[in-house]
């Protein structure tokens, strides 16, 4: 299976994934609003999401997929397993241990990542509660982020990238069962919603544990041992915790200043689901599949076929991320209007978000570019240069988020995110570039320029359409009618910007069928 079409197959799960992500954010939405129930369940989710990156996808997307990568290229897949179960097992032994003193010490955990909470009791102690509940979540996403290191290697993309569509399935049926019991806005929906969390990390956990053991990589627990192995990856996973987890550690850094603000919580956490789903569509599918492609032709000494595909990975990405970024530029209240504004979730609502989800789409093609470039690093089990530039970046936005804040609130928070996400995407293309593990081939420095025209002409368009449908998206227009007109212009905006693509040379349609099919 070749690279991109992987990464199609990631991407069109992450899509089905992102799109029930859409509407369980929509039944939240509906239910919590901006409320304070539903800022008390955002820190909840977020604290174990931040460790589950740091832990996991990023320890041991850096350090365990490549040895992992090598072992079966060069020793078998009997001395791969071997060493995916001495991994598990430690990961195992550690995360328990981590989770139960994280449990205890909860109170006093909450309290630097909620510091705004601190005068708000009620709202302070149902936090608490909530993390604790969310908290085993950790547990679970992490082994089952090393259940989708082994299956990417073995190039069974499939069952990992589906695997977040039952965490979405699972908050949808919260939801339900909220409504079935009608808790409404109150702690009680918001306690639900925890249990539901930790619920998907098992369900999510058994699912891929499945799919290990079908494709002969049954993972279980034994005794932990610390072989020379073991100590390596843990070695080379500590920078990246940090580099790996970037996205995350200035997405806590946004929460925990924001808790000192008046619903600044919720505003950033539904302008993040806007922008995430192009970036888990199309950045992360791209990073999933990269690092063991890169792994594999390195191994293999392979050096131009490794520099062809981070040129091929990085073009697709700006090729698909520039106009995502265009259009929540361009048209974010509109998008917000039709997909948030019901319930509990108000027109004032829509406003205070609106201009978060344009500060945080600048920073998206910097976001994916990120996903392209680390594994440049981290195929040749260089970890620690990724964790400087990472560091950097998370000292950029905590200034800038606490400068942009006074001025701008929410939206200068969203603001440093973007502009920490550039400095981290340019720090790693220089160095990269510097020796000589990547170049921008002649096919990139064409096309480049012809998809930024192409995204900007397609913004230009999407302004036009809104103006012509400024009526579908009123306070006083129906839900069928702001659906109907926020499909005609993201419909239009797609056809627009793959014909001025087409045109201009950017892509052309029958590469990009020719792409996906190789």
């Amino acid at each position: 299976m070749s690279l991109l079409k992987s990464a199609a197959t990631v991407g069109g799960l992450t899509l089905v994934s992102r799109l029930l992500g859409f509407l369980r954010d929509q039944l939240i939405a509906f239910t919590l609003g901006t409320g304070p129930v539903a800022e008390a369940f955002f820190v909840a989710q977020r604290f174990p999401n931040l460790f589950r990156a740091l832990f996991a996808e990023g320890a041991f997307n850096s350090a365990f997929v490549p040895q992992f990568a090598r072992r079966i290229e060069g020793e078998g897949q009997s001395a791969a397993h071997k060493f995916a179960m001495e991994i598990f097992s430690a990961l195992l032994a550690w995360l328990l241990v981590f989770t139960a003193l994280s449990m205890i010490a909860m109170p006093w955990l909450i309290y630097v990542i909620a510091p705004g909470f601190s005068e708000k009791a009620q709202k302070l102690q149902l936090t608490i509660d909530l993390t604790r509940i969310c908290f085993p979540y950790l547990l679970f996403m992490s082994l089952t982020a090393l259940q989708s290191g082994v299956l990417n290697s073995l190039n069974r993309f499939t069952a990992a990238a589906a695997a977040p569509i039952l965490l979405n399935l699972v908050m949808i049926g919260s939801n339900i069962l909220a409504w079935a019991l009608g808790t409404g806005n109150s702690a009680a929906t918001g306690y639900i919603f925890a249990w539901g969390v930790s619920l998907a990390g098992v369900a999510q956990f058994l699912l891929l544990a499945i799919a290990c053991k079908r494709a002969g990589m049954p993972l279980f627990p034994k005794w932990p041992t610390f072989s020379p192995d073991v100590k390596k990856v843990l070695a080379l996973s500590v920078p990246g915790i940090i580099s790996g987890g970037i996205m995350q550690i200035n997405l806590l850094i946004a929460t925990v200043i924001a808790t000192s603000l008046d619903r600044a919580v919720a505003y950033l956490y539904y302008a993040d689901r806007l922008y995430q789903l192009p970036l888990g569509v199309i950045g992360v599918a791209i990073g999933v599949v990269l690092l063991p492609d890169l792994s594999r032709k390195l191994r293999a000494g392979d050096n131009q076929a490794a520099l062809n595909s981070q040129n091929r990975a990085l073009e697709l990405s700006l090729f698909l991320t520039i106009p995502a970024a265009v259009a929540l530029m361009a048209i974010p209240a509109p998008i917000l209007h039709t997909v948030f504004e019901h319930g509990a979730f108000s027109a004032s609502d829509t406003l205070a978000v609106a201009p978060a989800v344009l500060a945080f789409a600048a920073g998206l093609p910097a976001f994916a570019m990120t996903k392209v470039f680390q594994p440049g690093f981290y195929a040749r089990e260089d970890t620690k240069t990724p964790m400087r530039f990472a560091i950097i970046s998370v000292v950029i936005n905590i200034v800038a988020s606490l400068l942009l804040s006074r001025w701008y609130g929410h939206v200068g928070i969203a603001m440093a995110t973007s502009l920490a996400a550039w400095a981290n995407a340019i720090l790693l293309a220089i160095s990269l570039k510097r020796r000589g593990h990547y170049k921008m081939d002649d096919r990139l420095k064409a096309r480049l320029p012809r998809i930024l025209v192409a995204g900007l002409l397609m913004g230009l368009l999407l302004l036009l359409g809104l103006w012509l449908l400024a009526e579908n998206f009123t306070a006083t227009a129906s839900f069928i009618s702001s659906l109907w007109g926020l499909v005609i212009l993201v419909l239009g905006g797609i056809v627009g910007y793959f014909a001025l693509a087409h045109v201009s040379g950017a892509m052309t349609l029958a590469e990009m069928r020719a792409a996906v099919k190789r």
